[in-house]
């Protein structure tokens, strides 16, 4: 009976670990989480997003799927992107899928 009751307390207080170990390392896992996943993550979307404000008429732009093209006409959520020599081949397609863009002027 008296083995029972110091294993009970004691054990637990002097040779296993205490609440504290497993908050530092609950909070050490989501930090590295964080900069690991979240943090680029939010990087590449502010700089796509910056991308897509910066384009204007005219620039070449690479799309997603490997195409390159010359935007002919910008709306809110959607580019018209003319692709190649021919004059008949122009697709509309969502902003998001421009991955580069390479100015008209820049010479």
């Amino acid at each position: 009976m008296n083995f029972i009751a110091l294993t009970g307390t004691e054990g637990a207080a002097s040779g296993g670990m205490g609440i504290g170990f497993w908050v530092i390392y609950i909070v050490a896992i989501i930090a590295l989480m964080y900069f690991i996943a979240i943090r680029p993550q939010k990087k590449q979307q502010k700089k796509q997003q910056s991308l897509v404000n910066s384009l204007e008429i005219g620039d070449s732009v690479l799309t997603t799927s490997g195409f390159y093209g010359v935007v002919i006409d910008i709306t809110e959520d959607t580019v018209i992107v003319e692709f190649g020599n021919n004059k008949n081949c122009r697709i509309p397609m969502q902003k998001s899928a421009i991955t580069d863009v390479e100015k008209a002027n820049a010479e």
